[in-house]
């Protein structure tokens, strides 16, 4: 393939992958007005935002290695139509099953879409830029994370249904999304597409020749989405408790500064060696969360917006680095199961961590919760570097 013809493509499937991650914040400024209009308190908001990750590892589970069998576009264009049936429950909620079943279904389209699409974007790269295919990658799922809250926030902000309208129109977006996917070429050889060819038997491979080399990606990955799902999940509830401020907009406010400096990171960090990036971004995760902590402890707005911006290079260079070691050090043929291995990291740490404050919170009180969550950010953060240090492969 013509390396114009590739890269134009790339940028579409990564266009893609930003939109399927548009669903993980676009509720985030909508939690208070679900719990006011469903009667829910927080322990049920934690679960309605952790259920996402039990649709995320059902997916990989079960689905990671068909986008490597019988190609990537089989996987993606399914996980957009789930997408958009994810949207039509959201949009259609009139209580808190309704909510449950919208965020299952978003989690279950994202991990679905995620390892084939990231998969997708490292194999239209030219020979020897994987670090390229981690950059665009790693930039789109940022720039979704970061653009999700302000279509939702924008519709509370001014009364303009924000528990319909912004559904109606992400699906939209997803469905010119899908169709734009339809020019994009298969990059898999011999994609196979009899049932009897097709194995669903779960096989997450990390190949025991890498697995030193995979634990410390793995752990950063955790940890960047571990810190991103505080923020989408439990800002608003800081903001409006803390700090006394509950507008839509100040919370998509601060998961935007959270996400944008993520992006902007990876792309003015990106000939950092993904290495050095993962080491850093775990150097900067125990500041990250104690200038988090202490923002709440002193109802101190623009600490908040100091802990965004660290937290967001932290996230960014971790997240960036790591995804470079996972892609350099897998095997072409397993690829995409190795993906789907370090994505069941990320969307763990994406959830696991909430679901634990939740619950430490109904007994010690939110404050409290947060202090503990916060160290351990940082001693899993020490882990990750002391082994990430002695094993991690160097960049060439």
């Amino acid at each position: 393939m013509h390396d114009g013809h590739g890269k134009h493509a790339a940028l579409i499937v990564a266009t893609g992958l930003a939109v399927m991650f548009v669903a993980a914040t676009l509720l985030t400024p909508l939690y208070p007005l679900y719990r006011r209009s469903f009667g829910f308190g927080g322990i049920a908001l934690t679960l309605v935002y952790s259920i996402y990750v039990l649709g995320n590892l059902g997916a990989l589970f079960f689905f990671a290695r068909l986008s490597d069998q019988a190609g990537r576009r089989f996987i993606v264009w399914p996980a957009v139509g789930i997408a958009i049936a994810s949207t039509a429950a959201f949009g259609l909620a009139t209580g808190i099953a309704w909510l449950f079943v919208g965020r299952a279904l978003s989690g279950f389209a994202t991990g679905l879409a995620s390892s084939a699409m990231a998969a997708w974007i490292a194999e239209l790269q030219p020979e020897g830029k994987s670090n390229a295919g981690a950059v665009m990658a790693s930039t789109a799922n940022f720039a979704g994370l970061a653009a999700g809250p302000w279509l939702s926030a924008l519709a509370a902000q001014l009364g303009l249904h924000p528990l319909r309208l912004p559904f109606a129109l992400y699906g939209v977006v997803l469905l010119l999304m899908g169709i734009a996917l339809g020019r994009v070429p298969e990059t898999v050889a011999h994609p196979q597409r009899r049932l009897a060819e097709l194995s669903l038997r779960p096989r997450f491979g990390v190949p025991k020749n890498i697995l030193a080399a995979f634990v410390a990606p793995a752990v950063t990955a955790f940890l960047t989405f571990a810190l991103f799902g505080f923020y989408a999940a439990l800002i608003p509830g800081v903001l409006a408790e803390a700090l006394k401020d509950p507008r839509p907009l100040v919370s998509a406010a601060v998961v935007f500064v959270l996400f944008m400096v993520a992006a902007l990171m990876v792309v003015l960090a990106c000939r950092v060696p993904s290495r050095a990036a993962m080491l850093w971004g775990l150097g900067l995760f125990p500041p990250g969360a104690a200038l988090l902590v202490l923002s709440e402890r002193l109802h101190g707005m623009s600490l908040l917006l100091a802990a965004s911006v660290l937290a967001g290079a932290a996230g960014s260079l971790g997240y960036r680095g790591s995804l470079a070691v996972v892609n350099r050090i897998a095997p072409a043929g397993r690829r995409g199961e190795i993906v789907a291995t370090y994505l069941i990291m990320m969307f763990c740490g994406n959830s696991l961590p909430v679901i634990g404050i939740g619950l430490l919170a109904a007994k010690t009180g939110a404050p409290a919760a947060h202090v503990a969550f916060a160290g351990l950010i940082a001693a899993l953060a020490v882990i990750g570097l002391l082994v990430g240090w002695r094993y991690a492969p160097r960049d060439g």
